[in-house]
């Protein structure tokens, strides 16, 4: 496994969060999802052979928030 952390714009409350965990947690190849409201970063646990950063950080962005890889 391995591991990325996104920053994500636009979240506002535990919704949100909900929101943004359920969308990564159902990417196949992700194993967990931890998004922090306060710091707006989700650290994602992932198969690098069945996805990338840049495929989770575009379904954040399906969600409307905006989201780049935090490097």
């Amino acid at each position: 496994m391995a591991t990325t952390t996104l920053k994500v714009t636009g979240m506002t409350c535990g919704h949100c969060v909900k929101t943004v965990t359920t969308a990564l947690e159902g990417v196949e190849g992700v194993g967990a999802a931890r998004v922090d409201l306060e710091t707006g970063r989700a650290i994602i646990d992932f198969d690098g052979a069945r996805t990338t950063p840049a495929e989770l950080a575009s379904v954040v962005t399906e969600e409307g928030y905006m989201a780049e890889e935090d490097t």
